[in-house]
């Protein structure tokens, strides 16, 4: 069975996993309308659904974590999102992160390491 950081790893990839699907989904719709065009372009926009499918799976992994540990070690580890954003927003939306973010990224790192323990 994994342990905290495990859990907390997997429910942070699913929840950075989705916010880079809803991220793409949305530059696929169309403007907000009313229109049937637009509500197409909703309901068929696979990366949007699949974000709503990572959203609710880290939804649901969350609970299985904040009911078997302690609140005060679990809920740290949620930074471990920020982590696998800034590695996605690198990767997939090729933006610049300079020296400062990569440090603060590893001092989240040290962080949930440190509290996990």
């Amino acid at each position: 069975m994994f342990n905290l950081i495990g859990l907390a790893v997997l429910q942070s990839a699913l929840l950075a996993i989705g916010q880079v699907l809803l991220k793409f989904g949305l530059a696929r719709m169309l403007p907000f309308d009313w229109s049937f065009a637009f509500w197409r372009s909703v309901f068929w926009n696979w990366q949007f659904a699949f974000c709503g499918v990572c959203f609710g799976l880290s939804s649901l992994l969350w609970m299985y974590i904040i009911k078997k540990y302690p609140l005060s070690m679990a809920y740290p580890m949620i930074s471990l999102s920020y982590v696998f954003g800034l590695i996605a927003a690198v990767v997939f939306f090729h933006e610049q992160v300079g020296l400062s973010k990569w440090l603060g990224t590893l001092l989240i790192i040290t962080g949930c390491c440190i509290i996990a323990k």
